[in-house]
């Protein structure tokens, strides 16, 4: 059985854990952030109970670029392998899609900004990510990427921009679209550093409270499946 720890693997500076790393403190479970940009480096993935990948402004064919991101998409491949449960969200889904054997297209039709409403498939409404959760769902999305489901997983969640917002591969591995992780603080930051300036702030707080149930529901639900799998 594995000691609780989860990880956090944040790709951007300007994309932070938001409320990812405060369930995770409100609940007790201790974490720890790695920033590979800063060639900071990965631990054990199999000595982890959960890993979340975060988002990011570059995308997943940008390892020349961005070369941190071959370390993460190896990382991720080796978390997989072990077995170790993980959510990744918008960058962090595409590159698990990519990971997988999914298809990543940039830039894509089927780019989304602010707040934006999902449907869950049948198999999303039954699945233990996306429980108690409603249907549809109020998310935040700003992605000009996208990808398709992999090879062997299962789609989960879609829109009609958007058609693969969330699947699921084995063992509690799942990749999202949307940003289920920020608050006012991080959508008013990407407003400003937008070129031009945009302001999906107004639509972000109009629909907050909407918002903050369901993704804080998801996060935590992720939360609790990977602190289940520690179980022998």
């Amino acid at each position: 059985m594995r000691e609780e720890m989860f990880l956090i693997v944040q790709n951007d500076p300007q994309c932070p854990a938001g409320s990812c790393s405060r369930l995770l403190l409100s609940g007790g479970h201790p974490f720890a952030t790695v920033a590979p940009y800063s060639d900071e480096p990965f631990p054990d993935p199999g000595a982890l109970s959960g890993i979340i990948v975060l988002g990011g402004e570059m995308g997943v064919h940008d390892g020349a670029k961005h070369p941190h991101l071959i370390g993460v998409l190896s990382f991720i491949e080796r978390a997989v392998r072990a077995g170790t449960p993980l959510l990744g969200i918008c960058l962090g889904g595409q590159l698990l899609a990519h990971a997988a054997g999914g298809t990543v297209t940039s830039p894509s039709r089927h780019c989304e900004h602010g707040v934006c409403r999902v449907e869950l498939t049948g198999e999303g409404m039954r699945d233990p990510l996306f429980q108690g959760v409603g249907n549809p769902l109020l998310t935040f999305q700003l992605h000009n990427d996208s990808f398709t489901v992999p090879p062997g997983a299962t789609l989960l969640a879609g829109s009609s921009a958007c058609p693969a917002q969330a699947f699921r591969l084995k063992n509690g591995v799942y990749g999202l679209q949307f940003h289920p992780e920020v608050d006012r603080a991080i959508v008013a930051a990407w407003d400003r550093l937008s070129t031009p300036p945009t302001d999906h702030l107004s639509g972000f707080i109009q629909a907050e409270a909407a918002f903050n149930a369901a993704s804080h529901a998801v996060i935590a639900n992720f939360i609790s499946l990977a602190g289940a799998s520690r179980r022998p």
